[in-house]
């Protein structure tokens, strides 16, 4: 594979560093008119960069190369380039940028655009794009870059021609989809205020209106809509859209000019999402219910779906492809990512060592003030109580699944049992149990955890005395305010990427982030002192009696490095017994080495005070 390095030998190293050095590629994106032509992620060089791959010749190529990785791009569809997005050291800040599918010098792919968060990117066949920004100052802008010479067709997306805004709006927004001839534009907007739930509205490339949907109804439902995408034929105006309307997230197909909706006769427990078959005869649904997806067929007009067969675990991506096969990205706890395809084939295997096994998970339900938790478990060989970590998921609207993750097989390498909490907020067990966190935020989410730890306490499972609450992002935020409300709860926390300063973190944040926080809390802090107050770690940061470590990036955008300071400065003034690391990058690292090491750290720490050496090996 050009471009990468060869791999060291890692036979020697403990298992856990394997599992993280171990060669990974994503599910290979596709151009729609070349579909030889794909784009993937691998890690393969230390650090995730984007590869492009010519399935005809075999020939595969490393695109970019940057200090602190690069996992954002897109083909254009006539596979003649690739757009990638170039940011500062981690920062999400920055300007798409441009390079052909066969190598060349990269060039800013819309110049006229200044730098920005990105809120989405759809490219044209006739070589425009559609391209969302998000500024502090603007909110959310859409803009239509013309290529160079527009009406020649065929550049690739060159994106360096005219420049048209179509939407402007304070709210949260994004780019969905556009459609196969370029003549609708489907967007995501919150312009009701509730960024939780969206609305879509399809206009077309000069911006004025063709349909609105908005199943809120003004922001007074809590109904949200996802693009999911247009029919990929000419002059099929079709959109496939995510709804949840009956309690969860699922498919139908919309159609903005005509006027009508399709409901779809796909009735799956859990969340469905779809997406469609090249030829737009059917859809491939997959299917996510109780921390395990698969993958269904259905054609629209059919009784039901057909099964796609995948084995057991968790597909966290799928593709049909054009003679019907379907590719998909699959693992389980135990065993570690693997892209593979219908017909039997493994379809991108990169070179190197593949990752150690780890041990299956196996789930627990426990009764909570909210109704049932689903947790999953995984622990060490012998008999418990174990020394336990409880490893919180980010988000807050994700859920922890049955797929292959190198940290908790990490601490599982060294003795813990871990165990994972899909709490109250968590996407996968219906639109209640996601939005069940409003305006009581964090404090809902320990209560369920708490639960869960009582359970694995009273089952026999954890040592009570060496219970660790770790996580990262939203994970983090739960273990700074967990120790702090908690206090006699927890004998050590791991916080990464923290939010611990709530008003000083959303003064600081990206603007999209700000957005939610109003919808989750209420409005600002200004609003709603009193709930900022409440949710906040700082709040409770002089009831903290357990060793604390916290990592964070010093270019994070989502929770920003001041706040985290703030944080700290609390801790050492009482002398609190405390740890930091502080990494040049942003909300996480894509640098293999740096993400080792900072697992390490966290092991250290843990051993260093939970003491017991006779079980954690070393």
């Amino acid at each position: 594979m050009e471009g990468m390095s060869e791999s060291e030998n890692v036979s020697t190293m403990p298992e856990w560093e394997q599992r993280f050095r171990a060669p990974r590629v994503s599910l290979p994106d596709w151009a729609e008119d070349a579909p030889d032509r794909s784009l993937f992620v691998s890690n393969a060089t230390g650090t995730y960069e984007l590869y492009a791959w010519d399935r005809a010749s075999g020939r595969q190529r490393q695109v970019t190369d940057r200090p602190n990785g690069t996992t954002d791009g897109v083909l254009t569809p006539d596979g003649e380039a690739i757009w990638w997005f170039s940011d500062t050291d981690g920062d999400e800040f920055g300007v798409w940028m441009r390079q052909p599918f066969g190598g060349g010098e990269d060039e800013p792919a819309a110049p006229g655009l200044a730098p920005s968060y990105p809120a989405g990117l759809a490219i044209g066949r006739d070589g425009s794009a559609v391209i969302g920004r998000s500024t502090d100052e603007d909110g959310t802008t859409v803009h239509l870059v013309r290529p160079t010479g527009s009406g020649d067709g065929g550049h690739g997306g060159d994106g360096g021609g005219e420049i048209v805004e179509i939407y402007r709006h304070r709210e949260s927004a994004g780019v969905g989809d556009l459609s196969y001839d370029g003549t609708l534009i489907a967007l995501e907007h919150t312009e009701h205020g509730d960024a939780m739930h969206s609305a879509l509205r399809v206009v077309r490339p000069d911006g004025s209106t063709v349909a609105e949907l908005d199943d809120t109804e003004g922001g007074t439902k809590e109904l949200g809509l996802a693009v999911l995408g247009f029919a990929p034929v000419a002059g099929d105006t079709r959109l496939l859209v995510g709804h949840q309307r009956r309690g969860r997230w699922e498919p139908m197909i919309w159609d903005p000019v005509a006027g009508t909706e399709t409901a779809l006769s796909v009735d799956l427990p859990g969340d469905v999402g779809a997406e469609w078959y090249p030829d737009g005869s059917a859809l491939l649904i997959e299917h996510s219910f109780e921390a395990r997806s698969e993958l269904w067929r259905y054609e629209p007009g059919a009784a039901e779906p057909v099964r796609v067969e995948t084995p057991a675990g968790t597909v966290s991506g799928a593709t049909a492809r054009p003679d019907g096969t379907v590719e998909y990205l699959w693992s389980s706890a135990a065993q570690p990512p693997a892209v593979r395809s219908t017909s039997g084939a493994v379809v991108l295997d990169p070179p190197g060592a593949k990752a150690p096994v780890s041990v299956p998970v196996a789930d627990a339900w426990v009764e909570g003030l909210g109704g049932l938790i689903h947790a999953l478990v995984q622990k060490p060989a012998g008999d418990g109580p174990f020394p336990t970590v409880f490893e919180i998921h980010g988000g807050p609207t994700w859920h922890d699944s049955d797929a292959f993750a190198s940290g908790p097989a990490a601490w599982v390498d060294h003795g813990f049992a871990v165990v994972r909490v899909n709490y109250r907020g968590s996407t996968g067990y219906g639109r209640a149990w996601t939005d069940a966190l409003k305006h009581r935020v964090g404090l809902i989410e320990l209560e369920d955890i708490a639960a869960v730890r009582e359970w694995s306490v009273a089952s026999g499972l954890a040592d009570p005395r060496r219970l660790v609450l770790a996580g990262g992002s939203w994970g983090g935020y739960l273990t700074l305010l967990g120790l702090g409300t908690q206090p006699d709860a927890w004998a050590l926390g791991l916080a990464a990427v923290p939010v611990a300063d709530y008003v000083t973190a959303y003064h600081d944040e990206m603007e999209a982030l700000k957005a939610m926080d109003r919808t989750l809390l209420g409005g600002t802090p200004e609003e709603v002192p009193e709930r900022f107050e409440a949710s906040s770690p700082l709040t409770y940061v002089d009831a903290v009696r357990a060793p604390v470590y916290i990592s964070a990036g010093v270019n994070d955008p989502r929770c920003p490095i001041r706040q985290v300071e703030n944080y700290v400065d609390r801790l050492a003034a009482r002398g609190a017994v405390h740890e930091v690391y502080r990494y040049d990058a942003g909300h996480g690292s894509l640098v293999v080495e740096e993400r080792i090491k900072q697992v390490r750290l966290e092991l250290e720490f843990a051993l260093k005070h939970l003491g017991g050496g006779e079980v954690l090996k070393a």
